[in-house]
């Protein structure tokens, strides 16, 4: 029999869909799963997006140019304007998904054996996106008791290497929710200005951001223009997860030139998607409002129902809709997979995701997990319940001794 891969067996398995089997199981149980471990979220893709797929009238659902549609760019560039982010339409090229885009950004800027250093916990597939790469992530942990803050300047130096080649951030930050500073940005500005490093910046929860302060995007950076290349997604804002559209942005022709090698490859993003997404930059001001002032209850509510739970910490994340909480569990990996194969409350269990996939240390994230927060509040009020009761009795749970030990007394 053919052996597989090397680069295959080192892929890491996705934090957020590896237990699915598991849900699955407990769903053909009868046990109603309330999905807190996946970003799609529960609200209404924009009225606009459906009525352009329901409108389509053409005869043929043809190919469309490698870089995407140019209509759609030249839209693209007007919203991204709205952010004083200031790119044109030849800036911008559509892919299937931001996971292309980081992929294809990778592929591009870097060579088998370069590294990027990225600050965890950081989404998963970053590190399979590098693996496919060639390339490798060089990790700095943020500390959950700083509220995921960027570690200091200096902790960066200390791995840079004559391998060095980017930084990769995500700001507002999956899987945190934290939301870098101006301070921060420019620091991580003038270490791409000092060491002419790529600054790969993921973006794609701009528009969630839960504080008073101005959100940064590394296109706001002065000085290193040429080396942003920021990734972006409409799945998210506009939930729209399944149409598979994001974005590459750059103003370097050179990455620009090797970026379009590879989609010229792929021959072209999803035709239909770009018509919808297209049509999502018309809708009505208000869908965005609406959504946003949805996901600031549902964040509070959230994260004041965990912080009341025996045990459970989480900081208060300052934009997307994810936080990663400490729970008081031996390991997260088991503790979530216990909740789907041997736990129901009232015939009902939560899907969490354990926090030890965003780090690529093993020992990382083992009394952690992220929890996005795309339900509604009602559906988030049964998970809170849900997740108290399944630490009373959980095996390796801190607040099940805590209750035996009391009862000894």
């Amino acid at each position: 029999m053919p052996t597989v891969s090397d680069r295959g067996r080192i892929m890491p398995d996705s934090p957020i869909r590896k237990l699915a089997p598991l849900a699955e199981e407990a769903k053909k149980r009868g046990v109603k799963v309330y999905h807190l471990n996946i970003g799609q979220p529960d609200l209404n893709t924009p009225k606009e997006a459906l009525d352009a797929i329901r409108n389509i009238d053409r005869t043929i659902l043809e190919y469309s140019p490698s870089e995407g549609i140019l209509s759609f760019r030249q839209k693209l560039a007007k919203y991204y304007h709205k952010f004083d982010i200031n790119v044109e339409a030849e800036d911008i090229i559509v892919t299937t998904g931001g996971s292309e885009a980081v992929t294809f950004a990778f592929m591009s800027c870097l060579d088998p054996g370069d590294e990027i250093i990225v600050p965890e916990p950081a989404y998963a597939n970053y590190e399979a996106f590098a693996i496919v790469a060639g390339a490798k992530i060089r990790a700095i942990a943020a500390d959950i008791e700083e509220g995921f803050a960027l570690p200091p300047v200096e902790e960066f130096e200390k791995l840079i290497t004559p391998k060095t080649k980017g930084i990769m951030i995500c700001n507002p930050n999956n899987p945190t929710g934290y939301l870098y500073t101006q301070q921060e940005m420019n620091a991580i500005r003038d270490l791409v200005k000092k060491y002419d490093l790529y600054l790969f910046s993921d973006e794609v929860y701009r528009e969630f951001c839960y504080t008073g302060a101005p959100y940064i995007s590394a296109f706001h950076l002065e000085g290193i223009e040429q080396n942003v290349v920021l990734i972006d997604s409409v799945s998210k804002r506009y939930s729209e997860c399944g149409l598979r559209i994001g974005a590459l942005i750059t103003k370097n022709t050179a990455v620009k030139k090797n970026v379009m090698k590879f989609c010229q490859a792929r021959l072209s993003p999803p035709l239909i998607g770009q018509i919808a997404a297209e049509a999502s930059l018309d809708a009505d001001p208000n869908y965005m409002l609406n959504n946003y002032n949805e996901y600031v209850n549902r964040r509070k509510f959230l994260i004041d129902g965990l912080n009341r739970i025996d045990g459970v910490y989480s900081p208060i994340p300052m934009g997307a809709f994810y936080t990663v909480a400490r729970l008081p569990v031996d390991n997260s990996d088991k503790f979530c997979a216990w909740l789907l194969s041997d736990f129901q409350y009232a015939n009902q269990t939560i899907f969490l995701a354990p926090a030890t996939g965003f780090y690529t240390a093993s020992d990382r994230g083992m009394d952690e997990v992220r929890i996005a927060y795309v339900l509604k509040k009602e559906d988030l009020a049964v998970s809170l319940k849900i997740l108290q009761e399944a630490l009373k009795v959980y095996p390796g749970s801190k607040v099940r001794q805590q209750i035996f030990n009391e009862e000894v007394k």
